[in-house]
Formats: structure tokens, C-alpha cells, sequence
């Protein structure tokens, strides 16, 4: 497995398969099979693909300690522009088909439902993340100061989950939400221990140097 990760078609190959859902979509849509509400499916399709490439991107750290498979970090900056890419998508859509590009109309929109105002949030987050993501930036920035920056995907997830939980609030439909939370909180939950495991262990070598 290690040696399939490094191979040169494994990045190609990822990025064909994170292109799949989008292709799915044009097709159904070319093909009529997005239902009665083409453009309500096209944007609550996106916006799910968004959440699930935001699993799977905060997947990638925990899946690479505990299996051992240090591989696995190339791909992550690869998913991470493709949550922007999804997110993007899904505001495109919104803009679009729900209000026809009117940017008066879009702002107006945005301060008014709270649901709208945290989605768009989570997206500017994401954009400053998107447009930090290249090397020539990481030197500009400083490493400290650029991954201070990408540590705000936490608040992504968060703004993530409650956009939807908002959106969902009017039919009074959680399930899906209760899901993406729980996958959310047990990556970010993980990521909390080990921070924390990491200062006891250094709490713990500091106590003993100083006997």
C-alpha cells in the first residue's frame, strides 16, 4: 500500500476520483435525473460533497499516525483545494440559481439568515486557505503564521456543520446532520488528544530533566 501511495498515478488517480461526484452531477443533470428541483439538488448536492471532502481531508492525519503511513500526507493538500472546490461550487449555485447573481440581492441575503451568513463564513475560511496552499506561500507567511492560518479548518467544520443544521432546522430533518457532526467532532476530538497527550509527554520530560 505504502508503495502504491508513492507511485506516480496515485495523485492523478485521487484526483479523478474527487472529480467523479462532480461528473455524476452533470450527467444527471444532463440526463434529467436530478428530480423535480434541478438546481435545489444541484446546491444541497454540493454543498454534501463539500462536507464530505471536509471528513476526509481531517481524516488524512489520524489515518496517517495510526496506520503508520507517512504517504498519506501528499494527498492532503490536494483534497483541501478540493473542499474549496466543492464549497465554490456550491456558492456558485447558490448565487446563481437561487438569486441570479444579483450581488445586492446576495448581500442583502447574507445579513439576513444566519444560515446564509455562517455557510459564507466558512467559505471566506476557506478561501484564504485555498489561496495559501502553495509553497511560495507557506515562505511568505512563515510557517508558524501559516499553519496558525490552515488551523481555522476546526472553525470551518464548525461553521460546516451549523449552516447545515440551520438549513436542515426548517423541515426538521437532523439526521444527516447528527452524522457529519459526530464524524466531525471524533477527527477534531482526535486531534484534541493527541495535542494534549503531546504537552504531557513534554510536561513529563521538562519534570524530569529538572530533578
Amino acid at each position: 500500500m505504502r508503495k502504491l501511495l508513492l507511485h506516480p498515478l496515485a495523485k492523478p488517480v485521487v484526483f479523478v476520483l474527487c472529480l467523479l461526484p462532480l461528473a455524476w452531477l452533470v450527467y444527471a443533470a444532463v440526463s434529467n435525473q436530478l428530480g423535480a428541483n434541478p438546481a435545489e439538488a444541484l446546491i444541497r448536492s454540493t454543498g454534501d460533497w463539500t462536507l464530505r471532502a471536509l471528513c476526509l481531508v481531517l481524516a488524512v492525519t489520524p489515518l496517517r499516525v495510526m496506520t503508520s503511513t507517512p504517504q498519506l500526507a501528499r494527498f492532503r493538500r490536494m483534497l483541501g483545494l478540493f473542499v474549496f472546490f466543492y464549497a465554490l461550487l456550491h456558492l456558485l449555485g447558490y448565487g446563481w440559481f437561487d438569486m441570479g447573481f444579483e450581488l445586492s440581492e446576495i448581500a442583502a441575503d447574507i445579513a439576513k439568515r444566519p444560515f446564509i451568513l455562517v455557510g459564507f463564513a466558512a467559505f471566506v475560511l476557506l478561501l484564504l486557505m485555498a489561496a495559501t496552499s502553495f509553497n511560495r506561500a507557506i515562505r511568505a507567511l512563515g510557517a508558524k503564521r501559516w499553519q496558525a492560518l490552515h488551523r481555522t479548518v476546526y472553525a470551518v467544520a464548525g461553521l460546516a456543520v451549523l449552516h447545515f443544521f440551520w438549513m436542515r432546522a426548517g423541515k426538521n430533518n437532523f439526521g444527516e446532520v447528527a452524522v457529519y457532526a459526530a464524524i466531525l467532532a471524533a477527527l477534531l476530538g482526535w486531534r484534541v488528544w493527541q495535542a494534549a497527550r503531546k504537552r504531557a509527554v513534554k510536561a513529563g520530560a521538562a519534570a524530569a530533566v529538572s530533578r
